[in-house]
């Protein structure tokens, strides 16, 4: 254990200095002075051996008043208590993760009263997903006689989870849907006539299909009976997430990959909400993480868990992979749900390849996740020679993705094409049109 000298003791070495001026006179004082001094090191000394003990009767815990979420502010709480009959006074540092900003001030000078505990406070923000690391926390006490201050850590270093924003996940759901969300997502899942579900029988009126009509019920009640339907509330949704390189690209102070996960929390809650099954697939070169279709508020926690730690490669996807992982682990109906970017022919012509692998059987929709609005980039007059240049590859990508969109709505699937500002409200409102129109 470390100690550096206190205030006090620097003071009472300036006393003994002061004699000194009197040594001309008085040589002799000198001797006192070296003996004084002496006296005082030998006692700051003792004191710091003498005062260690104190530390043993000290217990620091480290709390946190909810779970980590990129972009909010935590408060970070400390507990020190004193099970000693003596007052300790304090200076602690905490030792919290570099990455995460930090928003107050983490140190504190205190007394901690005898067998009483207290409480510091400060707060961080996490700007990231990921794991992050608490050390132990740096402690300075004082010594009995008050000469020293003895250094230590205590505590034990503490893991932290930082997940996506699930909050702002639910704001994109009521800013897509409107304040009434939950009566809208319910008004379009009990819509009668429509689906495929069947809901009851009802006496036949002029206007419906023939096709609906129960003969076997005509024939029991002498009366045209005809059937009504709802559409489908177990519908299947799989969100399959691309985590390939130009998810990666940066808008703002984020990436594309954190705006798709955000978007795609907002799904799974209207999902939820419906009382539709919603699923994940991660891919890259690879099907990262999966996780079946469900419905509920433990299907959304590991959503959160699957997805806090998960970053994008710098490597083109294999689509192939990841549509043949889904074919093959979903045999129902689903509406699959694709949010990825697209720059160039090779990328688009593996897409509307790999495609085919999940038609006729699922139904397919393809988010293309743009840097910007390149629409309003080429709508301008250019006043330099970069701007000609840069409105040319703008209106060679722009032409290029809506070539591919349209080989997607050929091959029988649904396209649509966003900024990272759109993405939660068109791909929500693709959602309730699908389920509205009974496309499933």
């Amino acid at each position: 254990m470390q100690f550096i000298f206190s205030r006090r003791f620097f003071l009472l070495i300036a006393l003994g200095v002061l004699p000194l001026s009197l040594s001309w006179n008085y040589p002799s004082l000198r001797y006192g002075v070296l003996l004084f001094d002496a006296i005082l090191l030998i006692t700051a000394i003792a004191d710091h051996f003498l005062s260690r003990r104190l530390i043993d009767d000290l217990t620091i815990s480290r709390e946190f008043e909810k779970r980590f979420a990129i972009g909010d502010t935590n408060q970070v709480r400390l507990v020190i208590s004193n099970i000693s009959t003596r007052d300790i006074h304090l200076r602690i540092k905490d030792e919290y993760p570099p990455e995460l900003r930090l928003d107050d001030v983490r140190e504190a000078t205190f007394t901690v009263d005898a067998q009483t505990s207290a409480e510091f406070q400060y707060a961080v923000t996490p700007p990231r997903r990921g794991r992050y690391e608490f050390g132990r926390t740096a402690v300075r006490f004082g010594s009995r006689l008050g000469l020293v201050w003895g250094q230590t850590k205590l505590g034990e270093p503490q893991s932290v989870k930082v997940y996506p924003n699930m909050r702002r996940a639910r704001e994109m759901e009521l800013k897509a849907l409107g304040a009434r969300s939950f009566l809208a997502i319910q008004r379009r899942a009990v819509r009668r006539g429509e689906g495929r579900e069947f809901e009851s029988m009802r006496d036949y009126v002029r206007g419906d299909e023939l096709r609906h009509i129960s003969w076997t019920a005509t024939a029991r009640r002498n009366k045209l009976t005809t059937r009504q339907y709802q559409i489908e509330r177990d519908q299947t949704v799989i969100i399959a997430l691309d985590a390939g390189r130009l998810m990666t690209g940066r808008i703002g102070k984020e990436t594309k990959f954190d705006t798709a996960i955000h978007a795609s929390l907002a799904l799974i809650s209207a999902c939820a909400r419906a009382g539709d099954n919603c699923g994940l697939v991660v891919f890259g070169r690879r099907v990262r993480k999966y996780l079946p279709p469900k419905r509920g508020v433990e299907h959304v926690d590991a959503v959160l868990e699957a997805l806090h730690d998960l970053e994008p490669e710098l490597i083109e996807p294999s689509y192939a992979r990841g549509f043949q992982f889904i074919a093959s682990n979903s045999k129902k109906r689903a509406f699959v749900v694709i949010l990825t970017d697209l720059v160039d022919k090779d990328s688009s012509r593996e897409l509307l390849t790999s495609l085919k692998l999940l038609r006729p059987r699922h139904l397919p929709l393809v988010v293309t996740i743009g840097d910007r609005d390149l629409n309003a980039a080429v709508s301008q007059a250019p006043t330099e020679i970069k701007d000609v240049f840069a409105q040319s590859a703008a209106e060679e990508i722009i032409h290029q993705r809506e070539t591919a969109l349209r080989m997607v709505e050929t091959l029988g699937g649904l396209a649509i094409d966003v900024t990272t500002e759109t993405l939660a409200p068109r791909l929500l409102e693709s959602y309730l049109k699908v389920k509205e129109r009974g496309m499933l």
